[in-house]
């Protein structure tokens, strides 16, 4: 008799978190029954969480990705009843799905997961799936680490570099950052920071009370909940100051606008936690679980976006599940303020205007831009767009048409939306859309520099090899794409995410291959801004996707 763990099995124990699975007792597989050895369903709950989760979730009730319960009803306003799941869509029809993705914007996986691991991945979703475990204050505390005491930071930096123009560069699969030279182009420190880093928040300047040194601290936020906290004065074997376990699963990250606080966000448990920025000692914990727009309780209501707000002594955290916007006010925890701000579902990534008064993001899945005015607390205006917008760290321009616009890429077609972002100068343009602009794929990321005539968006959710190794970049007078450029042709490799340098005079794309790898395997090629001509390629990375410049960051240039 074969001994494995079935549907019957995790439907039982489903309250008892992941360490009880780990250590569950084998019982027998019945045939009716989706079936996976005890090894198989580890392995798989593991990959799940890496490559699946982020889009439908821990509990597998979907949000940008589909729901991938193995039963599930839905009634419509009508009274209609809806039924579906991963056990009627079978094993060989959900292979196929994770094999070569589907046309509203799931990637293939077919290079990526070997064919066993896709076959047991459509097994282990059409079970029950384990729901993980709490985590309370007391164990973030337990999980802090200091390697430099507060006392000893260098009053000035230690290296003798231009440290406002180094990049500090996500390499995705290795778990670490690295931080390069601006100016000399060298890789100074591989720095290991949490599984797979989301993003990474500097101290930024700020109308509250200007932080000393803003750029200077650096704060990662794995997608395994650790935060990191980064030293930029220090030689690079020190960098590394601190760290602190806020989840088991995160994304973002931000600073107080005083320097005072970090706050990191939760996909599971669903919370924000509060963190002494000199110290890194856990502070608060709040959860996230609520009544959505619709009014409907939910339990994984994740924490997607942070963003420090420039002018207001608060956080904008978007509470992806629930479709609403909360801004939290820093200026006393003990008695902390929180106004709820109902917009869209799934808000997922933004970024604010040039004054730093109106939050610009993507309520993905409704197909939306939602725009929050931080000086009055509210809601300021809904945008539609094409299918999944998407704008990661988003781009500002000056249009000669429509004024001051601003835009994102669209995960479920190559479009860009370009719409107006000027209430006080340009009303009758503001917050709608000016024009669209057509690409050859769907893509993640847009970037531009005020110092730059043009606009870059990627395409790296094409399906094909030559679009997703390309990028475009769009005339700022026009609004047409001026050039294609073709990263790479390496078979495996992708080009996402742009950054600027310092004075806006370089574009640095990232070469980033979709296959885990324990060796270098990426690169960063770098463009000169004017002639959009190769100018160099920064090699010995791992996966490089995220890069940040550090005066850019620190000082709003988007």
């Amino acid at each position: 008799m074969s001994l494995g763990i079935t549907q019957k099995k995790t439907r039982g124990i489903l309250g008892l978190g992941f360490a009880m699975l780990l250590g569950g007792v084998a019982i027998p597989a019945f045939a009716e029954e989706p079936s996976l050895s005890e090894d198989a369903f580890d392995a798989s709950k593991q990959l799940y969480f890496e490559r699946c989760a982020g889009c439908h979730g821990v509990l597998r009730v979907g949000a940008t990705g589909k729901n991938l319960l193995p039963e599930w009803e839905k009634t419509a306003a009508d009274g209609t009843v809806t039924t579906g799941g991963t056990l009627k869509l079978g094993q060989e029809r959900l292979e196929k799905i994770i094999s070569w993705g589907t046309e509203g914007g799931m990637n293939n996986f077919s290079d990526i997961m070997t064919e066993q691991e896709i076959k047991d991945m459509a097994t282990y979703i059409q079970m029950e799936p384990p729901k993980p475990p709490e985590m309370s204050l007391a164990q973030m505390k337990e999980t802090r680490k200091v390697y430099v005491e507060p006392e000893d930071y260098p009053t000035e930096p230690l290296h003798g570099r231009n440290w406002e123009n180094f990049f500090v560069v996500i390499e995705r699969d290795v778990g670490k950052v690295a931080v390069i030279d601006g100016d000399t182009k060298e890789v100074l420190a591989h720095i290991p920071t949490g599984y797979a880093v989301h993003v990474i928040k500097a101290s930024e300047k700020s109308e509250i009370a200007d932080p000393k040194d803003p750029g200077r601290f650096w704060y990662t936020m794995g997608r395994d909940g650790k935060m990191t906290k980064i030293d930029l004065w220090q030689t690079p074997d020190k960098m590394l100051v601190s760290e602190v376990k806020i989840a088991y699963d995160a994304r973002d990250v931000a600073v107080s606008g005083d320097g005072k606080y970090v706050i990191g966000g939760g996909y599971w448990p669903p919370h924000f936690a509060i963190v002494d920025a000199e110290t890194m000692e856990p502070l608060k914990v709040v959860s996230t679980r609520g009544v959505n727009i619709d009014g409907e309780y939910v339990e994984e209501a994740r924490v997607a976006a942070i963003y420090n707000t420039p002018n207001e002594p608060t956080w904008l955290v978007s509470v992806k599940e629930l479709g609403q916007m909360w801004q939290v006010d820093y200026s006393n925890l003990d008695s902390l303020r929180i106004d709820k701000i109902d917009t869209s579902k799934f808000l997922h990534d933004g970024f604010f205007d040039p004054t730093g008064r109106y939050f610009q993001i993507a309520a993905n899945a409704s197909n939306q831009m939602v725009v929050v005015d931080a000086k009055e607390r509210n809601l300021e205006a809904i945008i539609d767009t094409a299918p999944l917008p998407h704008p990661g760290p988003g781009a500002n321009w000056v249009d000669p048409n429509c004024g001051p616009v601003a835009a994102t890429p669209h995960l479920g077609e190559g479009t860009v939306t370009v719409w107006g972002n000027d209430p006080e100068s340009n009303p009758d343009n503001a917050w709608k859309t000016c024009y669209e602009v057509e690409t050859d794929g769907a893509g993640l990321f847009i970037r531009t520099h005020p110092n730059s005539d043009y606009v870059w968006v990627d395409q790296t959710k094409h399906p094909e090899p030559d679009v997703q190794q390309s990028v475009q970049v769009i005339s700022k007078e026009t609004g047409e794409i001026v050039k294609t450029i073709r990263v790479t042709e390496e078979e495996g490799n992708v080009a996402v995410h742009f950054e600027f340098n310092k004075d806006g005079t370089e574009v640095w794309v990232s070469k980033w291959n979709r296959a885990t790898s324990k060796e270098p395997n990426g690169e960063i090629v770098i463009y000169d801004a004017k002639t959009l001509e190769e100018v160099g390629r920064v090699k010995g990375l791992y996966a490089p996707t995220g890069k940040f410049n550090v005066y850019n960051r620190s000082n709003h240039v988007t």
